[in-house]
């Protein structure tokens, strides 16, 4: 029997890259479900293509027709690429659904992890990360056990600006950020890996999926983006996972999970491969130790960083902001919106709803003032 499989943000990377795999196992998968915020005439193309598929245009029928397709749908498994914090409450209908969920966005675990970890216990269904590092850490710890892992390593790429001095940041503009070296993505997701905000947002992803020490979870600079994560075990050896850039494979791996079937994703040639490493420089990409903070100062504070961050990008893509400024301004309301009254296991979505809006509207009044108050 096909297993049924529900794509959100199908018109996406995540999306495109998703369908692709699913052409080329049509005898182990049918597709259920296909959403997309905008894109009509896209959409309608799939419809033709995966004419058994639910579509749900997001932005015209509705967040509530969305979370219905999703319940009932039938799907086993969803792929969530929808990106940013608009994707949170899909994952969440998607476990309550009783699906499995190959998950994307990364902003679900970063502002809700401990509530969807608690809500798939309940509904007996599995969280698996599609994110490069995060599957390659997810299938290292699977072999090697979690009790023998003493630490994780993230890789980056360091984004198109590795090299450039805080002079050549000053002078940044949209179009250059949005031209990543290795990697083929949206318009955020590539920006925030230009300010190593998509690495500050895993490393807070990678605390909670892992249920792992933050001391314990590590950095590393790699421009080719072939080690996509490492962890070390007791005895101190470090083991990696090694591929070509291509998101296609962790959407293969999610989907046949727990087995292992063939792929002509990501296969690498070792002929001519030079891999090389490197301390991220937190001082000309503040972002990163920002991250570390937040989720230092309390469970709701990845929620603030993220809102923040999406608030702040947004400005620069917009040409209201420079690149230098993002971090200033997730800074400043991090600061503003510092949490009090202790941790808390698993925060109510309404407190998670609140917190993300009370930060959009800090960032939004703090953009808002003149260039001399940055």
């Amino acid at each position: 029997m096909r297993k049924k499989i529900a794509v959100l943000g199908a018109t996406g990377s995540i999306g495109k890259s998703t369908l692709d795999v699913l052409r080329q196992n049509k005898d182990d998968f049918e597709c259920v479900l296909l959403t997309a915020r905008n894109d009509e005439e896209s959409l309608g193309k799939l419809k033709t293509e995966f004419s058994n598929a639910l579509t749900v245009l997001s932005d015209k029928e509705g967040k509530g027709a969305l979370l219905n397709a999703i319940a009932d749908c039938g799907a086993d498994i969803a792929v969530n690429g929808i990106a940013g914090s608009p994707g949170l409450e899909p994952s969440l209908a998607c476990i309550d659904a009783g699906m499995d969920l190959a998950l994307a966005n990364k902003e679900t675990i970063v502002m809700a992890g401990p509530l969807a970890f608690k809500k798939a216990d309940k509904n007996h269904t599995k969280i698996i990360p599609v994110d490069s590092e995060h599957s390659a850490v997810f299938n290292l710890i699977e072999a090697l056990g979690s009790l023998n892992t003493t630490e994780i390593i993230l890789t980056a790429s360091g984004g198109p600006f590795r090299n450039y001095s805080m002079e050549q940041l000053e002078k940044v503009t949209p179009k250059e950020a949005l031209a990543h070296p290795t990697w083929n993505m949206g318009a955020k997701i590539t920006l925030d890996s230009a300010t190593l905000a998509n690495k500050g947002l895993e490393v807070i992803e990678a605390a909670r999926l892992f249920d792992f020490p933050l001391e314990k979870i590590k950095v590393v600079i790699h421009p080719q983006s072939i080690v996509h994560s490492l962890v070390r075990v007791k005895d101190g050896a470090v083991y990696a996972q090694l591929s070509r850039p291509d998101m296609r494979l962790p959407i293969h791996e999610a989907l046949y999970w727990p087995q292992i079937n063939p792929s002509p994703f990501g296969v690498l040639d070792f002929e001519n491969l030079n891999l090389s490493f490197e301390k991220p420089d937190t001082g000309r990409f503040p972002m990163l130790a920002l991250a570390y903070e937040a989720l230092k100062a309390g469970p709701l504070m990845p929620v603030v960083y993220n809102a923040a961050n999406e608030i702040a990008a947004d400005a620069f893509l917009k040409g209201r902001t420079g690149f230098l400024e993002i971090p200033g301004i997730v800074g400043y309301v991090l600061k503003s919106c510092r949490e009090s009254g202790g941790d808390r296991e698993a925060p109510s979505l309404k407190m998670i709803l609140d917190t993300d809006g009370i930060a959009r509207k800090t960032a939004l009044k703090y953009i808002g003032r003149t260039d001399d108050d940055f």
